[in-house]
């Protein structure tokens, strides 16, 4: 794998149809959490069209990098990634939260193939990464885990307790992908409870840092990268600054935006914003 901007074109077209695939989804229910699926669409376009080894065909492979969905309520962003990756049929979107769906509103391992944990008790995803971590170390399986977790989550001492724990054994097939989007169902995140100056916690936790711009697709490409090769025995973290929202103006500038819900025109407006701005070469 390389970081050449070669990459950059195609890693914008994912991000794109991933965003498209979300706002699909949300379409089917009229409500979501579509703020937090177009904030982390370019950090899940590099994280699987880039960084992960897995086999669509079997998303079971035992040699498969895991991607943990710690902050379960993120699923619609999770499964849209899941169909770019050829994992899901596209076709599935349309049953997304109904009834024997393998798509339920939020993560569940016994459901959607792809799918590591089920995700939604907030804090819990670092705390199974290491486990993992160390499991996958033990079996000398080369595979890393990622797990992608919520600035709402650093709320958790159990984060804190497995933070801990990951740098204590020196877990650097350990991957961990904050959104810092700074928004909780309370209101901004660092006013229910400030986590500043957060790269210099993570780092005297002992853990390898980067913060960056979750928006901006040569940073993300170039943190995935950095963070997998580095030759240190600890774990990295990659925190990434997003914009709830991004890439349809008139749900960046809601004042709530955790949780969506938008009126039936709506969803075609959002649709016909995104493909505006489409990247050249995006098949929607």
């Amino acid at each position: 794998m390389t970081s050449s901007a070669d990459q950059l074109p195609a890693l914008a077209q994912c991000a794109y149809r991933i965003r498209r695939y979300a706002l699909r989804m949300g379409e089917v229910q009229g409500q979501g959490y579509i703020g937090q699926a177009l904030g982390w669409a370019d950090v899940l376009a590099v994280a699987y069209g880039h960084a992960l080894n897995f086999r669509p065909q079997d998303p079971k492979w035992e040699g498969r990098d895991r991607f943990l969905l710690s902050h379960g309520h993120y699923a619609i962003a999770f499964y849209a990634a899941l169909i770019e990756a050829r994992i899901i049929p596209e076709q599935e979107l349309e049953t997304y939260g109904s009834d024997d769906s393998r798509l339920p509103m939020s993560g569940m391992v016994t459901y959607t193939p792809g799918m590591e944990i089920s995700g939604g008790s907030l804090g819990q995803g670092l705390p199974i990464a290491v486990g993992m971590a160390l499991g996958l170390r033990h079996k000398q399986n080369p595979a890393f885990v990622y797990n992608s977790m919520s600035d709402g989550e650093l709320d958790e001492g159990s984060t804190w307790e497995a933070a801990m724990s990951a740098a204590h054994h020196g877990l650097s097939n350990l991957i961990c992908l904050v959104d810092i989007n700074n928004q909780q169902a309370d209101g901004p995140s660092t006013k229910v409870l400030g986590f500043e100056p957060l790269a210099d916690k993570w780092a005297a936790f002992g853990w390898h840092v980067q913060r960056v711009d979750g928006n901006d697709l040569a940073a993300v490409l170039a943190a995935f990268d950095q963070a997998r090769a580095l030759t240190e025995a600890k774990p990295r973290v990659i925190l990434f600054d997003t914009l709830m929202g991004k890439g349809v103006p008139f749900l960046e500038t809601r004042d709530k935006n955790h949780f969506i819900r938008v009126d039936p025109s709506e969803w075609q407006q959002a649709l016909a914003v995104l493909d505006q701005s489409q990247p050249a070469g995006a098949v929607a």
